[in-house]
């Protein structure tokens, strides 16, 4: 049981890295994640179909979504559509995409196709058990990218791509073209949604063209579970309860489905779950933060 969620909420953890850039540093509302997550799952089953080296199909994946990315943020930037319908029409157009990478198929099976988890579980096998030995496989992959992704951030392209989403106006008085910085920083965090599925592929044993259906509400629930489990300015920490927050949020999921009959939920009241969820934590944020500045208003006013 805790292997599994470990394990999944690592894999999709990295999806919700990509949401952070985009929602939280960018300040772009990317739908484009529901359709560049099952990109990155058909690329990574069509690749390894073919016989090519996982590291390389996860490279292609990369490629993939970034590029789905790039053509949101074209979309926006050039034809000054606004960001959301922007993620959507990718999105959809993205579904048809996917049919076309698995040959017009909505399922594509790896149960029979040798990937990184199946390698390390049996390399793994004779001293400790698979899943613990793809519990570490995963922290190892996902810390990797959160180490890439926060040495990125301390550079000064990755300041300015910060700075864009908090003041953009700041980066156009720096003679920088924002929306340079705004296609960069979507193509990336498409990109690293694509690696995502590509995972999940792996782990899953197949690939299937709805499988980023509604990715980006579990996304967004994870980031905020996230905000709330640590509070912090670093941009290590914020990448590092990003995680932590994925974790949880498919603890909650693990528990909802399987104790769910308590209460009488099953399995189709998940996304219900999740929508009320993200609602519970935008209104618990907006009073805390207005709790916190009255607070220190009284705290002042006494202390005079």
């Amino acid at each position: 049981m805790i292997e599994g969620i470990l394990i999944e909420g690592l894999i999709y953890g990295i999806m919700v890295l990509a949401v952070f850039i985009t929602f939280r540093i960018l300040n772009f509302a990317d739908m484009t994640v529901d359709g560049s997550f099952p990109l990155g799952a058909a690329i990574m089953a069509v690749m390894l179909t073919k016989g090519l080296p996982t590291i390389a199909a996860i490279g292609i994946a990369f490629i993939g979504g970034a590029l789905a990315g790039f053509i949101t943020s074209i979309i926006h930037t050039r034809l000054k559509i606004p960001d959301l319908l922007s993620g959507i029409l990718t999105m959809t157009m993205l579904y048809s995409v996917n049919l076309r990478v698995m040959s017009n198929r909505a399922n594509l099976s790896l149960l029979r196709v040798p990937t990184m988890f199946t390698r390390i579980s049996e390399w793994a096998g004779t001293f400790m058990p698979s899943q613990a030995a793809i519990v570490i496989l995963c922290i190892v992959v996902v810390f990797f990218i959160k180490t890439l992704l926060d040495l990125f951030f301390h550079t000064d392209f990755g300041l300015s791509m910060g700075a864009l989403g908090a003041n953009p106006q700041l980066i156009i008085s720096q003679g920088m073209n924002p929306d340079i910085l705004k296609m960069c920083g979507i193509s990336l965090a498409n990109g690293i949604v694509a690696v995502s599925g590509s995972f999940a592929a792996m782990y899953q044993g197949f690939a299937d063209v709805n499988l980023g259906s509604g990715m980006i509400v579990s996304g967004l629930a994870s980031l905020m579970i996230g905000e709330f489990l640590i509070r912090s300015n670093k941009i290590g920490i914020l990448t590092f309860r990003v995680i932590l927050g994925s974790i949880l949020y498919r603890g909650l999921m693990y528990f909802a489905r399987n104790y769910g009959y308590y209460i009488h939920m099953t399995a189709n009241d998940l996304k219900l779950i999740t929508g009320l969820l993200i609602i519970l934590c935008i209104v618990i944020s907006k009073t805390g933060f207005r709790a916190g500045p009255r607070k220190k208003q009284r705290q002042g006013a006494s202390n005079g």
